[in-house]
């Protein structure tokens, strides 16, 4: 994994939701000024945040 899901910097929900949430909100930024290939990028990342955070934490 890129990042620890475990580290207890992550611990509350909050921290975890806004990690998640900035990289997803300037996916939509990008994609709305048309910059695909940016906005496919900070998807991609949110979505791997997401997944890091929420299903594989605890593992």
């Amino acid at each position: 994994m890129l990042i620890d899901p475990n580290n207890p910097f992550f611990d509350r929900l909050w921290v975890r939701l806004i990690c998640v949430a900035a990289p997803l909100a300037w996916a939509g930024v990008e994609l709305w000024n048309r910059q695909f290939f940016w906005g496919a990028g900070f998807a991609a990342a949110g979505l791997y945040l997401a997944f890091a955070l929420f299903v594989q934490r605890g593992r």
